[in-house]
């Protein structure tokens, strides 16, 4: 999860949510900076996230994600998402 998603743990039953360490709103003066684990812990959790994001990019590709699909079948939606997964996989080796 990015920043923007703050309120996700709260909304959603989640087993494990990773939520990166966000600067805490100060009086003029004062820091908020974060410490250097917390930095470390957030660029770890970006370099995960934007690997997923451009593989769902990748899969968007073949527009079966960004597109209104009318089959009502769920295994059918399931195995064309499965298939579009391997060619974007095929695709990047």
């Amino acid at each position: 999860m990015d920043l923007g998603f703050q309120g996700f743990g709260d909304l959603y039953k989640c087993k494990k949510v990773y939520i990166p360490y966000k600067r805490k709103r100060c009086a003029k003066g004062e820091s908020n900076e974060l410490s250097v684990a917390q930095k470390e812990e957030n660029k770890r959790q970006a370099a995960e996230r934007i690997k997923v994001e451009h593989s769902i990019g990748g899969m968007k590709r073949y527009r079966i994600i960004s597109h209104r699909i009318a089959i009502k079948s769920i295994p059918m939606l399931n195995a064309l998402v499965g298939v579009c997964a391997g060619l974007w996989n095929f695709v990047l080796s």
